[in-house]
């Protein structure tokens, strides 16, 4: 796969006519969005759909259990097992990376003109790195007052959407952690979602307490924990996710979880016009859009309130 700064330069080669911008086609917009989601470990193991339109729903296809009937030969009972269809809206938002480097800059550091490409690396990585907050915590709902409130209101993020309609455990009465609440929470899902698809998405504190925690069993109580215990609670393996708050726990498929982007990912660089001729500098925007969405509200679960 071509590295970021491959990708912005065959970018910028699309429109031979203009100094100032470049437009990535669709395979590009593509290629980007991929390094994006590469940029964290939860966003290798979500689903991603690309989609022209800005707005418009994913389709959900399933079959119902127990389909299987009795064959009486040379009978045609009239019986046909169903397709259950539905869909899920999405409305993507508009999202945009500004960023300026000075030519003084380019001139005077160490690296030279390699300064470009590791600041343009370095900002196709904490893109990958904000998205996925935004795909967890975004709030329309945030308040003014929240330091970021201008980043957090963009969208809403899965765990709004799970705390709303999926099934939430309340760990707010817990004094610490135990293997109960791992068991009570996945109790609260029906059986056909515990199929070995499931994972504890927490972060990375959360997960260091739970080995903590069963340390502490071991050391005070005497006996040994399967190792197995300290990744998996309840057989269930975890995934690290930086962006959850420690006092979140996330379970589900990862394949629930769904961001959808269109093809119109831009990225624009200019060192032309009056502005950068006067400040001696260069321009960079990078432009997308994108909206997380659950496609099973009933096959999730949430932890809350953790101390």
């Amino acid at each position: 796969m071509p590295n970021n700064q491959d990708i912005i330069r065959k970018a910028a080669t699309i429109e031979t006519t203009s100094l100032a911008s470049g437009l990535l086609n669709p395979e590009q917009a593509k290629k980007f969005i991929q390094q994006t989601f590469e940029a964290t470990t939860l966003g290798g193991l979500v689903r991603h759909e690309m989609r022209t339109a800005k707005t418009g729903e994913v389709d959900k296809i399933g079959i119902a259990r127990r389909i299987v009937r009795k064959k009486t030969e040379n009978t045609d009972d009239g019986y046909r097992a169903g397709v259950e269809t539905s869909q899920i809206e999405y409305a993507t938002t508009a999202v945009r990376l500004p960023w300026e480097i000075t030519e003084e800059t380019l001139r005077e550091n160490i690296e030279g003109q390699n300064f470009e490409t590791i600041v343009t690396n370095l900002m196709t990585t904490q893109l990958g790195i904000d998205l996925e907050d935004l795909y967890l915590n975004g709030d329309e709902a945030t308040e003014s007052t929240d330091p970021d409130y201008d980043f957090l209101k963009i969208n809403d993020g899965w765990i709004k959407q799970i705390s709303n309609g999926g099934h939430v455990y309340d760990a707010s009465s817990a004094t610490g952690m135990s293997l109960d609440l791992f068991y009570k929470t996945l109790a609260q899902l029906p059986n056909k979602y515990n199929n070995g698809k499931l994972r504890w998405l927490m972060s990375p504190h959360r997960a260091q307490e739970w080995e903590l925690f069963l340390l502490n069993q071991v050391i005070g109580k005497g006996g040994a924990v399967p190792e197995s215990i300290y990744n998996s609670p309840a057989r269930i393996p975890t995934v690290e996710c930086p962006a959850l708050d420690d006092g979140t726990i996330l379970l589900t498929d990862p394949k629930n979880l769904i961001v959808v982007n269109t093809y119109s990912v831009k990225i624009r660089k200019t060192t032309e016009g009056e502005k950068a001729i006067m400040m001696d500098k260069r321009f960079y925007v990078t432009h997308l859009d994108y909206d997380p969405i659950v496609e099973e509200l009933d096959a999730t679960a949430i932890i809350k309130g953790l101390k």
